[in-house]
C-alpha cells in the first residue's frame, strides 16, 4: 500500500471511528428533558398536533372581529386580537378550540369557535429525521400512514456510498429509545416489499457508509 493509499485509509478509519463514538453518545435510554418524544406509539393513534409555522384559522361565530388567521410563532404561540400569547403548539385544532372558547368566555358570552390549520409543519418533536447517506438528509413533516419507502422517496434514495442494509431505526418507546435494524437495500434495489415499515413521529433513521 503507498503513502497516499495509506493515509486515506487513516482517514477514512478515524471517521468511522468517530462516528460510532457519536452514536454510542446518542444512544441514551431517554430523550434530553427539554425534547419530549412524540405521543403517538401506533399508526392507528395518529391525530395532527399543531406546531410552529403553522397557520392556524380562529374562526369565532358572530364575532368576526376577534376571528382570523395567525402563524405560529418560533416558541410555539400565537397573538390574537384580544389574546397574547396563547400556546397552541403540541394541540389538537380542536383541544385548541375549547381552550380558547374558555380564554374568550371572559370577554365574550358563551363563545362558539373552530379552529382549522394549514401549512402542516407541526411540532419539532413530531417530524422524521434522516441522516447519514441518503441522497438529502433532512428532517420530513410527517404523514399518516407514513412508511419507510415513502420516507426514502422523499429523501431522493441512497448514496451510492450507503449500507443499507446496516441502517437503523431509532424509536421512543414508553420513554425508553429503542434500536431496530431496517435493509433498505432490500427495500429500495431488490424492491423486496417485506423490508417496508410502518413510520410514526420523531422516528430517526441513520444509514452509515459502507466503507469496506
Amino acid at each position: 500500500m503507498d503513502n497516499y493509499n495509506k493515509s486515506d485509509f487513516d482517514v477514512k478509519f478515524l471517521i468511522l471511528v468517530l462516528t460510532a463514538l457519536l452514536m454510542v453518545g446518542c444512544a441514551n435510554p431517554l430523550p434530553p428533558a427539554s425534547v419530549k418524544p412524540s405521543a403517538i406509539e401506533s399508526v392507528d393513534d395518529y391525530y395532527y398536533l399543531i406546531g410552529p409555522g403553522d397557520s392556524v384559522n380562529i374562526f369565532v361565530w358572530r364575532n368576526p372581529e376577534v376571528s382570523g388567521s395567525f402563524v405560529v410563532r418560533p416558541d410555539g404561540m400565537i397573538t390574537t386580537s384580544l389574546v397574547e400569547d396563547i400556546k397552541v403548539s403540541g394541540k389538537t385544532p380542536t383541544q385548541l378550540a375549547r381552550e380558547i372558547e374558555t380564554v374568550l368566555s371572559q370577554y365574550i358570552k358563551s363563545p362558539i369557535v373552530t379552529v382549522s390549520v394549514s401549512g402542516f409543519v407541526g411540532p419539532f418533536t413530531e417530524q422524521v429525521r434522516v441522516i447519514g447517506e441518503a441522497l438529502n438528509p433532512m428532517a420530513v413533516n410527517y404523514r399518516q400512514n407514513m412508511t419507510l419507502l415513502d420516507l426514502m422517496i422523499q429523501v431522493g434514495g441512497l448514496t451510492e456510498f450507503a449500507n443499507g442494509n446496516g441502517a437503523v431505526l431509532i424509536r421512543v418507546e414508553n420513554g425508553v429509545q429503542k434500536e431496530y435494524d431496517i435493509e433498505l437495500d432490500d427495500l429500495i434495489q431488490q424492491g423486496d416489499i417485506s423490508a417496508n415499515v410502518d413510520i410514526l413521529p420523531g422516528d430517526i433513521i441513520i444509514i452509515p457508509e459502507d466503507w469496506f
